[in-house]
C-alpha cells in the first residue's frame, strides 16, 4: 500500500494521498476545513449529511467545512484517492474576485462532479504536482500545494455542471426512508431522540431503523445522533462564549458528564480544546 499524509499541525491544510485496500473509516468525520476527495480509482460508498453516494473512478467530491460524512466500502475491494483539507483563510485571501469564482464552494454543503462532466486531465495534472510536492518537500512546498489546492478548487466551481445543485436520488426507497430520519435528526438534534419517538413520529418501526440506519449511512443511530450533537457544540464552543454547561444542554445532552465523556469519544479531544481554539 502506498501512502502519503502530510498536516501543518494546526488543523487548516491537510493531504492525504492512498492507494491500496478498502478499509471502514472508523471515526465520525466533520471539520473546519473545506475537504477535496478525488476518487482516482476504485470505488467507495460516500455518506454525506443526507444521502449516501457511490463515488466511482474520476469522480470528486468538495464538501464544506462542518458537513457531517462518512466513507465505507463499497464493491471494488482497492482504490486510490486524494483527500485534501484547506482552511476557508487561504481560499479568500486575495478577497472579492476569488470569492466570487469559488462562489458555488461557499454557497453549498457539497460540490459532486461526476467522471465526464468535467475535463480530468487538468484536474489530474494539479493532483500529481501536489502529492510530487509534499512528497519531496522542496522550500515553499506547503504554499505551493496550498496555491494547487486553490487552482483544484476553482477549477472545480468552473466545470460544475449545470444543476450540479440539485440532490441526488436515493440509491433504494430504503435509503429514502432512512434519509428521513437523518434530516429529523439533523433539525431536532436539541431534543429528546429515541428510536422509539422517531419511528412513531415518522411511522417507520423502530427494528426498521435498527436495523438499516448503518446500511444507508455508515452510522449507527446512536452514533449518528451523537455526532451531529458534537458538531453543533463545536460550532457553539468556537462561535460563542457560552459555558460549556450550557453548551452541553442546547445541543441535547443530560447532563455536562456525559456530553464530556461523548465528546471525547467522537473528537478525540476534550471540549475546553476547541473553546481554547475559538
Amino acid at each position: 500500500m502506498d501512502e502519503l499524509y502530510y498536516d501543518n499541525g494546526n488543523e487548516t491544510f491537510l493531504v492525504h494521498y492512498r492507494n491500496g485496500p478498502s478499509y471502514r473509516m472508523t471515526t465520525s468525520h466533520f471539520h473546519t476545513t473545506y475537504e477535496f476527495f478525488y476518487m482516482m480509482d476504485g470505488q467507495r460508498t460516500f455518506f454525506i449529511k443526507d444521502r449516501t453516494l457511490v463515488i466511482e473512478a474520476g469522480d470528486i467530491v468538495v464538501v464544506a467545512p462542518n458537513v457531517l460524512h462518512r466513507t465505507t466500502s463499497a464493491e471494488t475491494p482497492d482504490y486510490e484517492r486524494l483527500v485534501v483539507n484547506v482552511h476557508e483563510r487561504y481560499l479568500t485571501a486575495d478577497g472579492a474576485a476569488r470569492a466570487e469564482v469559488l462562489r458555488p464552494l461557499f454557497e453549498r454543503d457539497y460540490l459532486l462532479l461526476k467522471k465526464g462532466t468535467y475535463v480530468s486531465a487538468a484536474i489530474d495534472a494539479l493532483a500529481e504536482q501536489m502529492v510530487r510536492e509534499v512528497q519531496e518537500e522542496r522550500p515553499g512546498y506547503e504554499e505551493y500545494a496550498r496555491a494547487l489546492t486553490v487552482q483544484l478548487l476553482i477549477s472545480c466551481c468552473r466545470q460544475l455542471p449545470v444543476g450540479g445543485d440539485e440532490q441526488p436520488a436515493a440509491l433504494s426507497p430504503m435509503h429514502e426512508r432512512i434519509f428521513e430520519v437523518v434530516r429529523y435528526i439533523n433539525e431536532h438534534y436539541m431534543e429528546e431522540l429515541t428510536l422509539e419517538r422517531l419511528a412513531e413520529r415518522l411511522y417507520v418501526s423502530p427494528y426498521t431503523i435498527s436495523r438499516s440506519f448503518k446500511e444507508a449511512t455508515g452510522f449507527t443511530f446512536v452514533e449518528y445522533v451523537n455526532s451531529v450533537r458534537v458538531k453543533e457544540a463545536i460550532a457553539l464552543l468556537l462561535g460563542t462564549s457560552l459555558k460549556v454547561n450550557v453548551i452541553a444542554r442546547k445541543v441535547g445532552f443530560g447532563s455536562v458528564t456525559h456530553f464530556g465523556r461523548v465528546f471525547k469519544e467522537v473528537t478525540g479531544r476534550a471540549p475546553l480544546f476547541y473553546r481554547k481554539r475559538g
